[in-house]
């Protein structure tokens, strides 16, 4: 039987699965804070569904397809946001849910591509400009608490219509043109206006070089100013950047993406649209690409007893130390292989419980960062000084 993982999928133990829960309950808390609220859909839906109106998106391209025994086309969900038009229905306005879970897209693979990955994400269902900003609040306050400094650039898919109809492009090509803008960051200027030449449309590339004095007369350049003024109420910036076209057809306003300093990529990214004819604004994170960004500290040593042979009082010592919140495993075995293990582990601290102990009441308390060790007296062993949180990257 083979149980190598698939191409495109990965497994996360340990340190690296403690991290990711770790960033995760940060999501939750930050996602709440601001009053959204959970949600949970199947990972299976029709196929049609999936696709939905965006069938020429790239990432529609993608979807894995399935049949099951009724022979029902079916498909892993790519995203969670097409699943809102089920979600939303019959709801009080404004609906704000969040949702984290795994996504699935049937895509080449690379060292930072996966086929299964982790998405987090927030929407608010009848959105105006502050449901915007608010949203842009929490990425801000939730890579803030990742120790990520971000860079908030925004952007209209509005005021671009409105450019494109000032250069007289085509309906048609409309689209086209936007996919081509988008390229911006990732091909050379000039070759970006010869791909724009055969709409007639190069020249709105040095149009949006201009200042703030050529977007002042596109109606739609206010709801970006009126964006930033609700930042700055929650005390922080965006920039205006007029490249940041983001890939999916359905957004229809506000655009934005997220990028941090000496990062290349973007971190996040999202934007408004419309569900059943209801504006709505929403973002999306990764968790891998925040696992990858992310400085995380643990506030709670991890604590391994012992047991000598004395298991009723490791277990004892151990659900006493548990109810004050510690994070506590029971081994059964011998001192070094005890050590061994704590040491594979990555544990803070170790107690060791034995005969000696029981019947002189104390236990011994290793420190495995400084390698201190010290006595401490049974009934005192489970107060919260004793174990010492210790924060640690």
């Amino acid at each position: 039987m083979k149980t190598e993982l698939v191409k495109g999928f990965k497994d996360y133990v340990d340190e690296d699965a403690r991290k990711r829960s770790e960033i995760k309950k940060i999501l939750v808390e930050t996602f709440e804070r601001f009053g959204f609220e959970p949600a949970e859909t199947p990972v299976v839906e029709y196929e049609s569904f999936v696709k939905g109106d965006n069938e020429k998106d790239e990432a529609v391209s993608d979807v894995f397809k399935l049949t099951d025994r009724g022979k029902r086309k079916l498909a892993l969900r790519y995203e969670f946001t097409f699943q809102l038009k089920r979600l939303m229905q019959n709801k009080k306005l404004p609906f704000k849910r969040y949702q984290i879970g795994p996504v699935f897209r049937d895509e080449p693979v690379s060292a930072n591509r996966f086929r299964q990955f982790t998405q987090c994400d927030v929407d608010t269902i009848g959105s105006t400009t502050k449901d915007e900003a608010e949203v842009l609040a929490i990425a801000n306050e939730l890579l803030t608490r990742l120790g990520i400094n971000p860079i908030i650039m925004v952007n209209s898919r509005k005021l671009l219509n409105e450019i494109l109809d000032e250069a007289k492009v085509e309906e048609k090509d409309k689209e086209q043109v936007l996919r081509e803008i988008d390229k911006f960051d990732k091909l050379p200027e000039e070759e970006i206006k010869n791909n724009l030449k055969k709409f007639n449309a190069e020249k709105i590339i040095d149009w949006l070089k201009q200042g703030e004095e050529f977007f002042n007369k596109f109606e739609s350049y206010k709801e970006i100013i009126s964006l930033m003024e609700y930042c700055k109420l929650y005390g922080f910036k965006i920039l205006f950047s007029p490249t940041v076209i983001r890939g999916l057809s359905y957004y229809n306003g506000t655009v934005f993406e997220i990028k941090a300093e000496g990062i290349k990529e973007t971190i996040t990214a999202g934007g408004s649209y419309k569900f059943e004819g209801i504006q709505s604004t929403g973002i999306s994170f990764g968790l891998d690409r925040l696992y990858n960004l992310a400085k995380i500290k643990y506030d709670e040593p991890k604590v391994l007893i012992v047991s000598l042979d004395e298991d009723k009082m490791a277990i004892n010592v151990a659900q006493q130390l548990r109810e004050k919140g510690r994070n506590v495993t029971i081994y059964y075995g011998k001192p070094s292989k005890g050590m061994a293990y704590a040491n594979s582990k990555n544990m803070d601290q170790i107690i060791f419980v034995g005969a000696k102990e029981v019947k002189e009441k104390k236990v011994k308390v290793k420190d495995l960062e400084t390698g201190k060790e010290k006595i401490i007296v049974m009934k005192k062993v489970t107060k919260k000084n004793v174990i010492v949180s210790r924060k640690k990257n």
